[in-house]
């Protein structure tokens, strides 16, 4: 089966793996960004996945038997306990997505791949050691197109539709002279990770998800959004429009001490030199 292809944003001549990537930093491919079949994952399952993609990353993430380690105290944020954490990996490790590759097929794969918890001392986890799925590491090595995501904005938000709607816009965000893209109705429910048979009314999916969405995003991106109306079939709903446009400078630096008065531990002292550059550009 095939779709339309993915528009490009940002991309690299040698690829996806071969991008740089910054402290603080998720160098995500475009093709694990919007997938279906992925409703079940927890907003706290996204953010840890999004932490393992970068923990990985490099040009070696597409080797087959590649193993990655991480503390299990880097991955459960401010939470004490890792019970969280471990139902998060073995969600991901059940979880099958289909995904749209870059020449508009797609596959059916599993996020995650096997997994060992080290512990040290009576039932403490304290490192987990992980591989990625076989059947995700072609996608990843012939991966294009990607998006930056910021990890204290990953942290920020409370609802996954919020971080859904952020990695969209991220991946488009570098497109010149794009400023919006449409999408159908139930494709954008599926990329927010609305469960089947939930929202079912345009009114509620308006008022639950994105709504809370457009909010979170406009409240913590560099960027603002909107998501419109373009197109109904009766009273149905068909087709939305979702719009973005990125912040000024002051704008971004009213937001950046806002937040970091909420999140200190996730921030540097001052807004990034190479975020200012890119914003007076």
């Amino acid at each position: 089966m095939r779709d339309a292809p993915r528009p490009k944003s940002h991309n690299s001549n040698g690829g996806t793996l071969n991008a740089f990537q910054r402290r603080g930093e998720v160098i995500k491919p475009a093709e694990l960004i919007e997938v279906r079949g992925g409703e079940k994952i927890t907003l706290a399952a996204r953010r840890i996945y999004n932490q393992l993609l970068s923990n990985a990353f490099g040009p070696e993430m597409a080797a087959e038997g590649q193993e990655y380690r991480i503390p299990f105290s880097e991955l459960r944020g401010n939470h004490t306990s890792n019970d969280r954490v471990t139902e998060a990996i073995l969600s991901l490790m059940q979880t099958v997505v289909r995904v749209r590759m870059s020449d508009g097929s797609t596959r059916n794969v599993h996020l995650l791949g096997p997994t060992d918890i080290e512990k040290f001392g009576p039932g403490i986890a304290t490192m987990l050691t992980y591989e990625l799925h076989p059947k995700l590491l072609p996608i990843l090595r012939d991966s294009q197109i990607f998006a930056r995501l910021e990890m204290q904005i990953l942290h920020g938000f409370a609802t996954k539709y919020g971080m859904a709607l952020y990695e969209i816009i991220a991946k488009r965000i570098g497109l010149k002279h794009v400023y919006y893209n449409d999408f159908e109705t139930e494709e954008l429910r599926d990329y927010l990770g609305v469960p089947e048979g939930k929202l079912v009314s345009f009114a509620a999916l308006r008022r639950k998800a994105i709504e809370p969405a457009v909010g979170e995003v406009n409240l913590l991106a560099p960027f603002s959004c909107r998501i419109d109306v373009i197109e109904k079939q009766g009273r149905k709903i068909t087709k939305l429009r979702v719009s973005w446009w990125l912040k000024t400078v002051e704008e971004q630096k009213v937001q950046w001490q806002a937040q970091k008065g909420q999140q200190g531990d996730l921030f540097p002292p001052a807004l990034p030199e190479t975020l200012i550059e890119e914003l007076s550009k």
